[in-house]
């Protein structure tokens, strides 16, 4: 990793002398990364792209800092290690960058404490360039009943930098019309083969989920998608099939795909990967214990490669097309929801996973999570419907990025 230190020393110390007077921070920094000393005058040249951090040699440079807050990056880190009086110069910007809405915070104590930090700020950064400039494809429109799942468009770009792309669905029916049966036939067997069983589903309505995978796929490669959410209803009356075998495989190959157009969720999948890599479960919360603090999630489609095994199913309101039943490892999980029409809010809870259900007035995908907070939050303040699970405990990772980016935590 190299970190660029953008550097402010008074005029009154030498350049010379400012590496011996910090001598001890740099030399154990230089053990776990590359660091390039850029001088205040030349931050110019310091790209979006570069992870920066703004180091305070000295004492005396707030007003230097002040006239170049313009182009400090964002959010301010400050590095400050107590010499030459650095550490009084740093407490005063951080004061003032704060007092005009900046996010700013000191780097200062324990060195190893120091190198922690970085590289929890470096994932931050690196999440964040990731979800700038996502292109995530509205493929249809959103279903009827997310009435509070909404995203203004305007707003979600200027906060994150993600471009919502409307696809009119006919899109997607025209590629499907294009893909023969002959196309799909060994992915359907291979994907069979690798079931644990197929129950009500037939030969067809896998052909036929299958080919409507392909035409999907291949408008997220027209349109150059980095995730996309499906108007999933909609494409029955026109496919004769449901796009949750479609997801399913989207997911799996790294393409993130959601369901029933929610532009809530699917800006949550989004951002999950970017920041831990992780593949989410979409599911609907379908029962609440707050006595026990416990949440049955459920949906018919799920990523395979999260799942232990997988049963072919059909698929549960329709009782049609493909399903899946997946079958999940227990043990630690996070639940997150990021909501607000500007994508400003979040719910986020640890938890255990501990067991996988089999109700049968339940989409086929069930699991049990024992939170690690209160399950009043679902009835009492919830943000909407779709929430998302991945595997692992991520709570303090995700909360630390999305404070940093200035959302409100919802409880």
């Amino acid at each position: 990793m190299t970190i660029n230190l953008i550097t402010f020393a008074s005029l009154l110390h030498k350049q010379v002398s400012i590496r011996s007077s910090h001598e001890m921070i740099l030399s154990e920094l230089e053990k776990y990364f590359t660091l390039n000393f850029i001088d205040y005058t030349e931050i110019h040249k310091l790209t979006p792209d570069d992870f920066s951090l703004v180091f305070i040699a000295t004492g005396g440079v707030e007003k230097l800092v002040a006239q170049s807050f313009e182009s400090l990056p964002r959010p301010t880190i400050l590095l400050a290690d107590g010499m030459q009086n650095s550490l009084a110069s740093a407490l005063e910007i951080s004061s003032w960058l704060r007092s005009r809405g900046f996010k700013s915070e000191i780097l200062h104590g324990e060195t190893i404490s120091i190198i922690r930090r970085i590289d929890i700020l470096y994932s931050n950064f690196c999440a964040q360039r990731s979800i700038n400039g996502m292109r995530i494809g509205v493929i249809g429109t959103s279903s009827s009943w997310l009435i509070a799942s909404n995203v203004d468009y305007l707003l979600a770009k200027r906060r994150w930098g993600v471009e919502y792309i409307d696809i009119p669905m006919e899109r997607v029916y025209e590629q499907f019309e294009q893909i023969t049966d002959e196309e799909v036939g060994q992915a359907c067997a291979d994907f069979a083969g690798k079931a644990l069983a197929c129950r009500e589903a037939s030969p067809e309505d896998l052909i036929k989920a299958m080919r409507l995978y392909r035409a999907v796929k291949r408008v997220c490669e027209q349109e150059y998608l980095t995730a996309l959410t499906l108007s999933c209803f909609k494409l029955i009356e026109q496919t004769g099939t449901t796009g949750c075998l479609a997801l399913a495989l989207l997911n799996d190959e790294g393409i993130i795909a959601g369901c029933e157009g929610d532009l809530q969720a699917v800006f949550t999948l989004a951002t999950i990967k970017a920041l831990t890599e992780k593949t989410g479960f979409m599911a609907n919360p379908s029962m609440v214990n707050t006595r026990t603090n416990e949440i049955v999630l459920a949906h018919c489609t799920i990523g395979t490669k999260l799942t232990e095994k997988y049963i072919i199913r059909n698929h549960f309101e329709t009782e049609s097309a493909i399903g899946i039943q997946g079958i999940l490892p227990t043990g630690e999980v996070t639940i997150i929801k990021c909501g607000g029409e500007c994508l400003d809010e979040y719910y986020l809870s640890s938890g255990t996973l501990t067991e996988n259900t089999n109700y049968i007035n339940l989409c086929r995908t069930q699991i049990r999570v024992k939170l690690n907070t209160n399950a009043n939050y679902f009835l009492k303040n919830p943000l909407g419907n779709h929430h998302i699970v991945i595997q692992g405990n991520y709570e303090e990772t995700i909360n630390e990025f999305l404070q940093a980016n200035g959302c409100k935590r919802i409880e």
